[in-house]
């Protein structure tokens, strides 16, 4: 009887192992949903750590929200570190940028000037640029910790005004605000619409890296030929299979595309906030992420290219890379073309492509050739044909990339960094640092790779916690009335009771959707090219711009780990029950990756470790943008 009752315990113990044997043998699953490049990021980490991954991408194409450009400028490795890793990786050839266009230019009333034609053709626009550069230095400054711009109650306040309002304290020229206007609205959306505590954040990200740094190569066949890249690696991708469900339990995920289900272990939800609303989840999100995807703030942009049999600009000027006009073309980007022709790529932005809504494509071309024709008269003759991408118009994106509007930093800082429960987020809205960005993209493809495999190995994630934006914005305006030398003061000019008195009414005014000087100008194409950017006129009592005090600067973000080779995905039919379980998203940290934007980026990239980013490269010079993140706002 006993050697009986030994024989069955051994068998019982041979049944659990060989169970935990096989349990431990089988192959983790992942669905990876939207093919954009953060999308394509995370399905080609999981596969290389052994993942068996489908990709599953609503439109015909994959790739996101590339750009237009046949070609692309990138930044070096200081700027979009994990871009230029993936390049060498995939062993993709760059072209090294002339020095001429390794700076932006400008095209003011038709006539084009380098940044030292302008310091000696208009040496007072030169000298307000100069002036705003280094009242945004200053600003920047101010933010210690990227990671963390909402640090003190003070910065915290910042988030209650626009960019908009804060400009007009430095009573630029007319000229110089145009300009000024022109760059922020391209990198990230109308300055009215915008943050001024986000505006701060991402030049402070930006603060150590020139714009030659941002622009040091070209890229051949632009973002798309790094998407392909990926695609070509992957062993499961799915076109044309929109997501209509998300149905999580104790086992597992279903996701379902009409009436087909594909089931996984895990899942990374890779699409725009517009995209995600239109998605049911069961369980559903709480309160703050439906908010955050009702609420957040996108930047808008139309892309446009004008093709031409030859560069007709060539006789007056030698126009190419970023070019910034005070006319409503925009920022340009001129870029030759096959056969010794030339293209003129066009991002219309702000609320220049607003106003363009209700244009046709040719409509909204034919506007933009005959401004470029009255500056230059063969434009129309050279003129072959144009192609257009207008962010704005899709219904899955709803604008181009973030950008936070005001009070949205207080309310979802970080918010899609931290897994729901077996889901993970990545796009460059869920960077910290490289936002809008291809750099920012790649990383958080990283990040959210790196935490479904944390999550299979049990960790868990802290539930997110709101923050108390009422109380903190309150301890921020009590911060703006403290005595003389406090922030608002040295920031904004004058004793602390102006500063206080100037802080208060923007914080009110500034959520309107456009400033009078934006604005109110007569007519929609005197708006639309150039009439609606009038610098405002001089306050009678305005306070002189005053330098802020400077924090310690931000380290650099520890490097990343390298992406490793891909392995296979498969989909499964059959959705189970959903059962709640406890969410545990946790604070993420950001992996590596946009130019300056870390978030990217976000960030762009070789070398940061997704966990361990805690400050990233600072910009050098605000308000400048990298020619991939103009030109290839990643998807």
């Amino acid at each position: 009887m006993a050697a009986a009752w030994v024989r069955l315990c051994a068998l019982v113990l041979i049944g659990v192992s060989s169970g935990a044997a096989l349990a431990s043998d089988k192959t983790p699953t992942a669905i990876v949903v939207g093919g954009g490049m953060a999308g394509l990021t995370a399905a080609y980490e999981l596969q290389n750590k052994g993942w068996q991954v489908t990709v599953l991408e609503a439109k015909p194409g994959m790739g996101g929200r590339s750009g237009l450009a046949t070609s692309e400028w990138i930044g070096n490795t200081k700027a979009q570190p994990v871009l230029n890793q993936y390049l060498d990786r995939f062993k993709l050839d760059t072209l090294p940028a002339p020095e001429f266009v390794r700076t932006p230019g400008y095209l003011i009333d038709g006539e084009y000037f380098s940044a030292a034609d302008l310091a000696v053709k208009q040496p007072a626009t030169a000298e307000a640029l100069k002036r705003y550069e280094k009242t945004v230095d200053d600003l920047a400054r101010s933010i210690d910790d990227p990671l963390k711009p909402q640090a003190t109650s003070t910065l915290f306040a910042l988030d209650q005004i626009t960019v908009s309002s804060w400009l007009d304290k430095l009573q630029l020229p007319a000229t110089a605000r145009q300009l000024v206007n022109q760059q922020i609205r391209t990198r990230y959306d109308e300055p009215s619409r915008l943050s001024l505590l986000y505006f701060a954040q991402q030049n402070r990200v930006y603060r150590d890296v020139s714009d030659r740094d941002l622009r040091a190569a070209r890229l051949p066949g632009g973002s798309p030929v790094l998407a392909q890249a990926f695609v070509k690696q992957l062993k499961t991708i799915k076109t044309s299979s929109p997501v209509t469900a998300i149905v999580q339990d104790k086992d597992g995920v279903t996701v379902k595309v009409g009436s087909v289900g594909y089931r996984a272990d895990y899942l990374v939800m890779a699409v725009p906030l517009r995209a995600l609303a239109k998605i049911q989840m069961t369980p559903g999100l709480d309160n703050q992420h439906l908010a955050a995807i009702k609420g957040t703030n996108y930047g808008w942009r139309d892309q446009l290219m004008l093709k031409f049999k030859k560069p007709v600009w060539e006789s007056r000027a030698r126009m190419s890379g970023e070019i910034y006009s005070n006319t409503g073309l925009g920022m340009l980007w001129i870029e030759p073309a096959l056969k010794g022709g030339a293209n003129v790529v066009i991002n219309l932005s702000g609320d220049n492509a607003r106003l363009l809504q209700a244009f046709g494509d040719k409509q909204m071309a034919d506007q933009v050739l005959i401004r470029l024709h009255a500056f230059y008269p063969q434009a129309r003759g050279a003129f072959t044909g144009y192609e257009v991408k207008r962010y704005s118009a899709d219904v899955g994106t709803g604008g181009a990339y973030l950008a936070y509007g005001p009070g949205q930093i207080s309310k979802y800082w970080r918010l899609w960094e931290r897994p729901v429960q077996r889901v993970a987020f990545a796009g460059e809205h869920t960077d910290a640092l490289y936002p809008g960005t291809l750099e920012g993209a790649l990383r958080s493809g990283q990040r959210a790779a790196s935490q479904v495999q944390d999550l299979l190995a049990g960790k868990s994630f802290d539930p997110v916690k709101a923050a108390p934006v009422a109380a903190t914005a309150a301890a921020g305006a009590a911060a703006a009335k403290q005595g003389k030398g406090g922030f608002f003061s040295n920031l904004f000019g004058g004793s602390s009771d102006k500063a206080d008195a100037a802080d208060k009414a923007p914080a009110k005014a500034d959520a309107k959707p456009a400033d009078k000087a934006e604005q109110g100008k007569p007519g929609f194409f005197s708006r639309l090219f150039g009439g609606g950017d009038k610098a405002p006129e001089p306050a009678a009592k305005a306070d002189e711009v005053a330098p802020a005090p400077a924090p310690a600067p931000a380290h650099a973000p520890a490097p990343a780990p390298a992406p490793a080779q891909p392995a296979a995905p498969a989909p499964v039919a059959k959705p189970a029950p959903a059962k709640p379980a406890a969410a545990k998203p946790a604070a993420a940290k950001p992996a590596a990756s946009k130019p300056a934007p870390a978030k990217h980026t976000p960030a762009h990239k070789p070398a940061h470790k997704p966990a361990d980013a805690k400050k990233a490269p600072a910009k050098a010079a605000p308000a400048k943008k990298a020619v991939t993140d103009t030109q290839a706002k990643a998807g």
